[in-house]
C-alpha cells in the first residue's frame, strides 16, 4: 500500500507542488489548508505522515503538533518560511521528526520524509497513556509489567533507567539532549547533575552489555544520546 501523506500549509501553491512530488514518488496525498481542517483530517484519515507548515494563522503547526502527539507518535516533517534555530529546535523538542526550511528542493522534500518513513515504519503505535510496549531489534519493553527483556531475557533496570530507555525505545530516530533526558526521569523537577544523567545511561549499556547487546545507546557527541541497533552479538 502507498503511504498516506497529509500535506498542511495555507498556501495553495505550495501544497500543490508538495502533492505533486509526493504524487510522483508514488504516495497517496491528502490536504489541509489550517490548522483546524488539518486537526480534523488527521482523525479520519489517520496518515502515515504529516508536512506540517509552521507558520500558519490562528492554530500554527507548533500547536496542531502538540495536539496531536497527545495521542500519537505519527511522523511529523516541519515546514518553515524562517531559517531562525529557536524554531527548528521548538519543533523537534515538541516532537517533530525532521524541519525544512521555505524554498525547499521538492526532491529533497521526498528525500527526507522517505527517510522518516524508512525509520519509523516498524515503530510501534503509540498510546497516549504510555503504556504500548516498545520494541527495537532484541529488545523489548513493557510498560504494564515495567519489564525489560533482551532476546527473551530479563533485564533489570531500575525505574529510572526503564523510563529513560522507554522514551529512547518510542522515538528511535530522535536524540535526545541531557536537559530532556532529566525532564523523563525526574519529572517532580529534582536537581541532578549532567553526570548522573551519564551515569545511568552507562549503567544501561552495562546491563545490556552483560546480556549480549550490541550497540544499546548511541552518543551522538554534543548533542545527546539515542537508542542504537539492540542487536545480538
Amino acid at each position: 500500500m502507498p503511504h498516506r501523506i497529509l500535506v498542511v500549509d495555507d498556501e495553495p501553491n505550495i501544497r500543490e507542488v508538495i502533492c505533486f512530488a509526493l504524487d510522483r514518488a508514488g504516495m497517496t496525498t491528502m490536504t489541509a489548508r489550517d490548522g483546524t481542517e488539518a486537526l480534523a483530517r488527521f482523525g479520519e484519515t489517520r496518515p502515515d505522515l504529516i508536512v506540517l507548515d509552521i507558520g500558519m494563522p490562528e492554530t500554527d503547526g507548533l500547536e496542531v503538533c502538540r495536539q496531536i502527539r497527545k495521542t500519537s507518535d505519527i511522523p511529523i516533517l516541519f515546514l518553515s518560511a524562517r531559517d531562525e534555530e529557536i524554531d527548528r529546535v521548538l519543533g523537534l523538542e515538541i516532537g517533530g521528526d525532521d524541519y525544512v526550511t521555505k524554498p525547499f528542493s521538492p526532491r529533497e522534500l521526498v528525500a527526507r520524509i522517505n527517510v522518516i518513513l524508512k525509520r519509523t515504519i516498524h515503530r510501534p503505535a503509540a498510546v497516549g497513556d504510555g503504556t504500548a510496549a516498545v520494541a527495537r531489534g532484541d529488545l523489548s519493553l513493557d510498560p504494564i509489567r515495567h519489564q525489560a527483556t533482551f532476546g527473551g531475557l530479563p533485564i533489570p533496570l531500575t525505574a529510572i533507567e526503564f523510563e529513560i530507555v522507554k522514551a529512547l525505545l518510542s522515538r528511535p530516530e530522535m536524540v535526545f539532549n541531557r536537559d530532556r533526558i532529566m525532564a523523563i526521569a525526574y519529572p517532580t523537577n529534582t536537581h541532578v547533575a549532567d553526570r548522573t544523567i551519564d551515569s545511568h545511561v552507562r549503567n544501561v549499556r552495562a546491563k545490556l552489555a552483560a546480556a549480549g547487546c550490541e550497540a544499546a545507546i548511541d552518543t551522538v557527541h554534543g548533542v545527546g544520546f539515542r537508542i542504537g541497533r539492540c542487536e545480538a552479538r
